[in-house]
């Protein structure tokens, strides 16, 4: 029997306890019925408390590995996660212009759950330039887009302000994540796209155990755009599905536990 799944990408580093990055990325493909392809940007030795070293792997590897996937597969979207330095984010923009591929979300990944700084600070005007002119939505949390913005990002208003001019910087679709927002009991994510600003609301749960929240959601995202839903729809179905995540994550090992795509059904 013939094997009939939409393929998607990933183009990021590796978590060697599973949480987050590739590993994370493929767990959340299979859940949702896609066929998951790798690139590794990186390799990281971390756990559930921190990550104690990586190597980035050489620019030339990361296009050829994109180029040996899209050469002999059709893929249907890509992503982005940790890519590390300057030369990686541009290794990652060569090769998915190279492949054509229509739909890709870019997780703008500058430190790990732990704090632990993963991507170089002269990689940003990179990110800005040449990757976000790429990206059909991109995925940033409040610090990361205060990064990529040169400044704070603290409330709603503020929220509304950068997700417009992240759309400035090249992407139609910005996906805003509220995680770290201080509003109660509330977790809201911020969609901005052509026809405006949509807030996606949710609940915030008393869960510690968050490690690869990112990572799921931005693969959720685009397990749904190559599942063919369009990106408002996919949006909102990847904040459904990763809010199940968090809720069915536990406390491996001794510091932040991970979140469980794999748990998920694929109605959620």
């Amino acid at each position: 029997m013939a094997l009939s799944r939409p393929v998607a990408l990933t183009i990021a580093g590796s978590d060697s306890s599973g949480g987050a990055g590739v590993v994370a990325d493929l767990k959340t493909f299979q859940a949702l019925g896609v066929w998951g392809a790798v690139a590794v940007a990186a390799i990281t030795a971390q756990n559930t408390v921190g990550v104690t070293a990586t190597h980035l792997v050489p620019p030339a590897l990361i296009t050829a590995q994109i180029a040996a996937v899209t050469a002999d597969m059709e893929v249907a979207a890509a992503k982005t996660g940790m890519l590390g330095s300057a030369a990686g984010v541009r290794a990652a923009a060569a090769g998915l212009r190279d492949a054509g591929i229509a739909l890709v979300v870019v997780d703008p990944v500058l430190m790990s759950k732990h704090g632990d700084v993963l991507l170089a600070d002269d990689a940003l005007d990179a990110l800005r330039s040449e990757l976000l002119a790429l990206a059909t939505v991109v995925t940033p949390n409040l610090p990361e887009a205060g990064a990529l913005l040169g400044r704070t990002v603290e409330n709603r208003d503020a929220m509304a302000a950068a997700a417009q001019a992240l759309q400035r910087l090249g992407p139609p679709w910005v996906l805003l994540k509220g995680g770290h927002l201080d509003d109660g009991d509330a977790s809201p994510d911020l969609l901005a796209g052509p026809d405006g600003l949509e807030w996606l609301e949710g609940p915030r749960l008393a869960q510690p155990h968050t490690h690869g929240t990112g990572c799921v959601l931005s693969a959720a995202l685009t397990a749904y755009l190559a599942r063919g839903c369009d990106p408002r729809e996919a949006c909102s179905k990847a904040k459904r599905f990763v809010t199940a995540a968090i809720a069915a994550g536990g406390p491996l090992g001794r510091g932040v536990g991970p979140v469980d795509p794999g748990a998920v059904s694929q109605g959620a």
